[in-house]
């Protein structure tokens, strides 16, 4: 079935783009390719968008099925702002008093707040004068951080030889490629709580804070910096209201309809291919799972450096073990946010990363109790409990048939006896659970972080934005550049989306917001582009880096 080429008001032919799925790159995508002026198609297999970043119903309770912590905001921001929309309003983005609450099993518990002062007293109460001042310093240095590393994580990255742009110049300063953020941290607090609050991000990432990059002790300082936000309705509630934005602008959805295969000349892609027949297009974006998509859609024979024997060897992150609950109460004096540090952390991680095993004896957990700022996710007295504990990947080591039953119990009783949930198990009235042999049916292995980010796997080792072993396909997604946690895979839509409206010779009116890249030259079709309208909004004439 050929899809007829659309034509603009001036009666020239639009460029087709199809989107495969509608998680949040994928959606990032339709916002700005649609606010472009681009004929824009997206297949998702599900009947609602979000991917694994969205809200389900279980008998009136709503729980957000993937991510709870909506943080580092400025990306999301600006790509509203490039539709000519503000975030804040269109999402009801409600900021959190208390990020969250952490339990050490050392002993102790700290209220993390982004009231820096406040937050520096708490960490004096609790572990000294030293270590307060050694978070004054954490913040200052993240800081800094932050601001010479940005363009690296807003921009492609092709190859070694970036390593000698200036954008690259200017981070070498702040990075330390031989720390891990552990080892980082450990420099500056002589308390391994310490070290443990400001790391445990990491696993945003899928990763271990032993192993992680140095580069990474950003991820809390973002938390510090730009607060924890829970949008009401739920988090997924962010990809409904993008979704009908999207509409807005003219993208069309095709629900219920997945990608079963692609269309290739050689090794460039025409379109896709569902149930309902073929669809060309000009462009294809992937927001699937990047090793699922690979395996699952593109023949190994036009994939050389991510054939499926290579993405067999590859490194991936951890997966989760997850409860979801309606309950018949409200713990009304528990946060939002609680999360509880094994008594020994370091081998919690290393069961999860190296020895593939579970951990029973003392296991770390994120619970949500949504419901004491969102009262809307379950019925009238009544409440939701989201508990997330990290676990290995899909492995041999454990039969989630045997064990998934036994670990409930010992993951419930760790919330009861850990994190104040009194008698929680009776006043269960709905429940459901996902293991990492679920999330296989989303994800590679169940690695629900993606690839893993160590250096190997990072910048230009990544899978490239603009795919370089296949013609007119873009990635988006935690698979790409810049990597996984939300913020971020709105930024791979972002730079896929530059790059995409680049190839087609089509400069963008987005309402100030850069359109291209600081430290980039167009392509030939961007700069002929350029040369017909005269001008680069915002982001004046580009250098070569």
């Amino acid at each position: 079935m050929l899809n007829e080429q659309e034509t603009d008001m001036a009666g020239s032919a639009r460029p087709k783009v199809a989107i495969i799925g509608a998680g949040p790159g994928g959606l990032a995508s339709a916002l700005l390719l649609g606010k472009s002026g681009v004929d824009v198609t997206v297949f998702e297999r599900s009947s609602s968008v979000g991917g694994r970043n969205k809200v389900f119903d279980r008998e009136g309770f709503k729980f957000d099925l993937g991510p709870t912590f909506f943080h580092y905001p400025e990306v999301i921001e600006d790509i509203f702002k490039a539709v000519g929309m503000d975030a804040h309003e269109e999402l009801n983005l409600h900021r959190l008093d208390m990020n969250y609450r952490l339990i050490f099993g050392q002993g102790g518990q700290l209220d993390c707040t982004s009231d820096l002062d406040q937050m520096t007293e708490r960490i004096r109460e609790l572990s000294g004068d030293n270590n307060a001042d050694a978070f004054r310093r954490y913040v200052a240095d993240n800081r800094l951080k932050l601001e010479k590393s940005k363009a690296c994580l807003q921009e492609p990255w092709y190859g070694p030889t970036d390593l000698l742009s200036k954008r690259a110049m200017r981070v070498s300063s702040v990075l330390r490629p031989h720390r891990s953020v552990a080892g980082d941290l450990m420099k500056l607090f002589d308390d391994d709580r310490l070290m443990l609050a400001m790391s445990f991000q990491t696993k945003y990432l899928g990763m271990s804070p032993f192993n992680c990059p140095s580069l990474f002790t950003m991820l809390a300082f973002l938390e510090y910096e730009y607060g924890i936000f829970h949008p009401m309705g739920g988090l997924g509630s962010v990809s409904e209201r993008m979704a009908s934005i999207a509409k807005d602008l003219g993208v069309t959805f095709r629900m219920n309809e997945a990608v079963e295969s692609v269309i290739m000349d050689g090794k460039t892609i025409k379109g896709v291919r569902t149930s309902e027949g073929e669809f060309f297009a000009d462009k294809v974006v992937m927001n699937a799972d990047f090793a699922n998509g690979m395996t699952q859609l593109f023949p190994d024979t036009v994939r050389k450096k991510w054939s499926n024997k290579k993405l067999d060897k590859k490194k991936y992150s951890c997966s989760t073990f997850m409860i979801y609950l309606g309950i018949d109460k409200v713990y009304e004096d528990l946060p939002h946010h609680q999360i509880y540090a094994s008594s020994n952390y370091e081998q919690n991680l290393e069961d999860i990363e190296k020895n593939h095993k579970l951990t029973w004896d003392d296991p770390s957990v994120y619970v949500q109790n949504a419901c004491v700022v969102d009262p809307s996710l379950a019925p009238e007295g009544c409440s939701t409990v989201y508990a997330l504990v990290p676990v290995s990947h899909i492995h041999e080591n454990i039969d989630w048939d045997k064990e998934k039953d036994a670990y409930r119990d010992r993951v419930l009783e760790q919330i009861e006896a850990k994190l104040g949930f009194e008698n929680l198990r009776d006043h269960i009235v709905t429940e459901m659970i996902i293991t990492p042999e679920d999330w296989g049916d989303h994800c590679y292995r169940g690695a629900v972080f993606n690839l893993a980010h160590g250096l190997d796997q990072m910048l230009w080792r990544r899978p490239k934005n603009q795919f370089d072993e296949i013609n007119n396909l873009y990635l988006v997604g935690g698979g790409t550049h810049p990597g996984s946690g939300l913020p971020v895979i709105y930024e791979s839509a972002r730079i896929s989306s530059k790059l995409l409206l680049d190839s087609l010779g089509i400069i963008p009116d987005w309402n100030g917001v850069d359109t291209w890249f600081e430290s980039r030259k167009r392509s030939k079709q961007g700069r002929a582009a350029l040369n017909k309208t005269s001008k680069e909004p915002s982001s004046g004439t580009p250098t070569s880096a």
